[in-house]
């Protein structure tokens, strides 16, 4: 081990090596367990690649089992799914010879994400050089990444170690493509002084310019983090893929910092596609996940407008479930998932919906205070003054003028009402699960009592049967 080099020795100390051979060594183990690995086959001729995956990513559930609540250790297909989507604009542009590209991941793990991205990119084209890099906190989970990376070739030196909302290992760099799967529902309390400092010193020549989520989610804080490493258009722009859990879509008002950061990227026209997975899809956790696509060079086709695609159908069932993962993606499925995407039509699993259509003006309505004449008061400019017990807030869709929602919503009911203009805030969010809901009608009511007839039916008839006994 000593004549390794640098690099290689380092990533040993982080795994603290020595000390677990001396702790087997003392306990008389060291000797039983390298015999039982010496009799196992693992050649990928006996254990796939896949094979292998699994089995590490088993391992990882079992050691991680009490980790923080916001590691989710990804799975192999839902990584290909990703990936797929996220060079899906690029495959005839993959396929030239010679072809350099360079990609992410800012909360990079075991490096799952950066060794499918390219396995994906060389069953494109076995020619091309996919240059990836990353950042870790965990410094264990760091030295399995570089590892990963070093036997693959790899520089492990653009695997950097340390919190990327913190410090930017990689400030200044710029890529092609940008992967993640961050912590999602943690709170970031420890390191909100030094964001709060770069969002309010440096602004958007910062990355967090556009706002700061609340303290108990931090996730936007990596989407905007990525944001900021997108090659500018000029030299071929970039696309991101993120894994959001449903908070992202809906957390914040008006005004707040989540509804910013969402009216940002809308606005600049970046948000590609939303794609809603099924549940129990990872290792640690059974909630529902969903995609974000986000590019600043968007097709022409797609500019104006975002694809939300409903896969949350598209799974089945694990034959024996690892941990909360009961589902998993199929081949065949995430053909039919990246069918949709090109397709880029509404149907039954998609709509493509303008960017207008996600924002809303929170508006203030305002009643005049009377006075015992009975009279509305007025201040010294002669303005009515509005009765703040009688204030209530309404939301407008963009689509839609104050004087519209006056008149057909407000006026009929109370004459004296009218909208504020300065307490006027616009806010930005994707009700996702609303955008697909379909209206069932409710059974009749001859039907539900048939139906509760013949249940106390039997009923009577099983505790007749009972007293018989």
């Amino acid at each position: 081990l000593a004549s390794f080099s640098d690099n290689a020795r380092l990533i040993l100390e982080k795994f603290g090596l020595k000390d677990h051979i001396e702790k087997l060594d003392r306990n008389g183990l060291l000797f039983m367990l390298v015999g039982k690995f010496a009799k196992i086959d693992l050649h990928p001729s006996v254990v796939t690649n896949v094979q292998m995956g699994y089995i590490f990513e088993e391992l990882i559930r079992r050691s991680w089992s009490n980790a923080s609540s916001g590691d989710h250790y990804t799975p192999r297909e839902f990584i290909r799914l990703m990936v797929g989507i996220l060079l899906a604009e690029d495959e005839e542009v993959l396929t030239h010879r010679g072809i350099i590209k360079t990609i992410y991941d800012p909360a990079c793990g075991t490096g799952g994400m950066l060794s499918v991205a390219e396995e994906y990119l060389r069953g494109i084209n076995p020619n091309a050089t996919l240059q990836v890099f990353g950042q870790q906190l965990l410094e264990e989970t760091w030295a399995i990444c570089c590892a990963d990376m070093m036997l693959k070739g790899h520089d492990p030196a653009n695997i950097a170690q340390g919190d990327t909302l913190k410090s930017d290992k990689h400030k200044g760099r710029t890529f092609d493509y940008l992967i993640s799967n961050p912590p999602f529902g943690e709170d970031w309390k420890k390191i909100k002084d030094v964001v709060v400092k770069e969002r309010d010193q440096l602004g958007f020549s910062g990355r967090f310019g556009a706002g700061t989520p609340r303290v108990t989610d931090g996730s936007l804080l990596f989407l905007q983090h990525m944001i900021s490493k997108m090659r500018p258009v000029e030299s071929g722009g970039s696309r991101v893929a993120i894994v959001f859990n449903s908070s992202p879509l809906t957390s914040g008002d008006a005004g707040e910092g989540e509804s910013e950061i969402r009216r940002w990227i809308i606005e600049n026209d970046w948000l590609e596609a939303i794609i809603a997975l099924p549940d129990q899809m990872f290792f640690n956790t059974g909630i529902a996940t969903y995609i974000w696509i986000v590019t600043n060079r968007k097709s022409a086709a797609r500019r104006g407008s975002v694809q939300l695609i409903d896969a949350s159908s598209f799974w089945e069932p694990m034959a024996t479930s690892l941990g909360q993962k009961r589902k998993f993606i199929s081949d065949d499925q995430q053909g039919k998932i990246l069918d949709i995407y090109h397709g880029f039509a509404s149907g039954a699993h998609s709509l493509v919906v303008s960017n207008a259509a996600f924002g809303y003006r929170r508006v203030v309505v305002e009643r005049p205070q009377y006075g015992t004449d009975g009279r509305p008061v007025r201040d010294r400019k002669g303005r009515l003054v509005a009765d703040s017990q009688l204030r209530d807030g309404e939301r407008i869709p963009l689509s839609e003028t104050d004087e519209d929602f006056l008149a057909l919503e407000v006026l009929p009911f109370v004459e004296d009402a009218w909208i504020d203009p300065a307490k006027t805030k616009t806010g930005y969010e994707i009700p996702f699960t609303r955008a697909f809901y379909q209206f069932r009608a409710s059974r009749d009511t001859a039907s539900i009592q048939a139906d509760m007839a013949a249940a106390e039916l039997v009923i009577r008839q099983f505790v007749g049967s009972e007293t018989a006994l």
